[in-house]
């Protein structure tokens, strides 16, 4: 029972990160700190602009890929899928 637990535990955990850097890049990025880092760019758009509508799908991808390689680390540690 104990294993279970920290399995759901450590998986919650992953999630919550997720979601975290989620929205600090959308909410953050994307509308709170838009007019400071419009004074930056990247690729020739002002870098809050791209961080609202580029910026935030990318990241969203990246955690899709980081999470499945963090799931698959922790399935592996405590035997899960295994017959």
């Amino acid at each position: 029972m104990g294993s279970y637990q920290s399995y759901w535990q450590k998986n919650l955990r992953l999630i919550l990160i997720c979601l975290f850097i989620w929205f600090i890049v959308s909410f953050g990025f994307g509308l709170l700190l838009v007019e400071p880092l419009n004074n930056f760019s990247l690729g020739g758009y002002k870098l809050g602009f791209w961080f609202a509508q580029q910026g935030s799908i990318y990241t969203f991808v990246g955690l899709i890929f980081w999470y499945s390689s963090r799931m698959n680390k922790l399935d592996k540690e405590h035997g899960v899928g295994e017959e």
